[in-house]
């Protein structure tokens, strides 16, 4: 990426289910033990599926830079349950380390919590690694409080972890 591209906004749109090859990669090529939960997967092939019954298109945003795919964000209901229909949650932020420190993350953000107002949610959660200092520092300076820890909730890449749940009223 350019240092022209990080100065831009990013431009916020929502994925189509063409883009699930380009997500797959993403996803692949971001994958750290600072985020993720599960074993790195192998990189993506020709049949590699990224969209299923739990992961349509529409529920995700992607963030593109001078036109090149950089993050996403995965707003969805956290059950199917009627009685909290009015709860979205993050599951999933993802930006190239390439385009880190230049305001994607945080525009992805808002753009789920603008999301999440336009359909009539009242809160917007998510979990985030305890050890994850800079993804807690970005939901922090957005407004999420911490609501609810896990001690050690998760063993990686050779440490306990906890899990730390957020939440925003909107």
């Amino acid at each position: 990426m350019s240092s022209a591209a990080a100065a831009l906004r990013p431009v916020i749109r929502t994925a189509e289910p063409t883009d699930g090859p380009a997500l797959a990669e993403l996803d692949h090529r971001c994958w750290s033990w600072l985020s993720d939960v599960r074993e790195r997967s192998a990189p993506p092939g020709p049949d590699t599926v990224f969209f299923d019954e739990r992961h349509q298109s529409e529920d995700y945003q992607l963030a593109l830079l001078d036109g090149e795919l950089v993050g996403y964000i995965r707003l969805v209901r956290p059950t199917s349950l009627l009685s909290n229909a009015h709860i979205r949650m993050i599951q999933g932020l993802v930006v190239d380390p390439s385009a880190r420190r230049c305001g994607v993350g945080r525009t992805l953000v808002e753009a789920a919590v603008t999301r999440a107002r336009r359909i009539g949610a009242r809160r917007v959660t998510l979990r985030v690694l305890g050890h994850n200092a800079p993804a807690r520092a970005l939901y922090t300076s957005l407004g999420f409080a911490v609501e609810g820890l896990a001690p050690d909730e998760f063993y990686l890449d050779g440490k306990y972890v906890d899990d730390v749940s957020m939440g925003l009223t909107l």
